[in-house]
């Protein structure tokens, strides 16, 4: 497996790879597929704006799913499809990112805290920073957590399912609150997390030259 490739059980899935495949054969590129999952998230966005209604909340719950769907199969379909184009890269990155930002900040301002949404938002993309910054010196870049990407998405799916049911009782809405905290705090970790194993990557690069030289003399 490529070093620098996420690591996805669902990639084994019978139905993501008949679905690839199903794809692949068709003129979908990856390309496209990447960009439809910022398309989804944007959807998602405006679903939680509607936090009162229960079924703008399984709105949201299905389009955050479906956007991670798009970020398994377009690897899947560039890659064993044999679609990989030179901006492949680009398409893997940017519209993640755009996710990621519209989802959170959307929770955010849904939850009547913008700031926080923006707080995760920002913690999110570091944390690709930090892995993609590992890749530009020269290192396999790290998915670690603990809070990755599809670590986010689950604890904003599990936070719109929980704004379901306080909306079934009427409770107040502190669910999305409640994620969105542990999204920010969780994102941060994961950049400390990150930075730190890379550290440790360039110094165990930097003293494996000089064990060398020790064993020669």
């Amino acid at each position: 497996m490529d070093d620098n490739r996420r690591p996805i059980k669902s990639r084994s899935n019978r139905a993501i790879i008949a679905l690839s495949r199903f794809l692949a054969g068709t003129r979908i590129t990856p390309n496209q597929i990447s960009c439809a999952s910022a398309v989804f998230a944007a959807v998602g966005a405006l679903a939680l704006l509607r936090i009162d209604s229960m079924i703008a909340m399984v709105v949201a719950i299905v389009c955050i799913q479906l956007r991670l769907l798009c970020n398994v199969i377009d690897g899947l379909v560039a890659i064993e499809g044999g679609k990989k184009s030179v901006l492949g890269p680009i398409f893997n990155e940017f519209p993640d990112r755009i996710a990621d930002s519209l989802l959170l900040v959307g929770a955010g301002y849904a939850c009547a805290m913008p700031s926080l949404g923006w707080a995760a938002a920002l913690f999110a993309a570091l944390t690709a920073y930090v892995r993609v910054f590992g890749g530009s010196v020269g290192l396999p870049q790290r998915f670690i957590g603990p809070m990755a990407k599809q670590h986010r998405m689950a604890v904003l799916t599990l936070a719109c399912v929980a704004t379901i049911v306080e909306n079934w009782l009427q409770w107040t809405h502190v669910s999305l609150v409640a994620g969105l905290v542990i999204i920010a705090v969780g994102s941060a970790l994961t950049c400390a997390t990150r930075t730190r194993a890379l550290v440790r990557e360039l110094h165990a690069d930097q003293a494996q030259p000089r064990t060398e030289e020790s064993s020669h003399a």
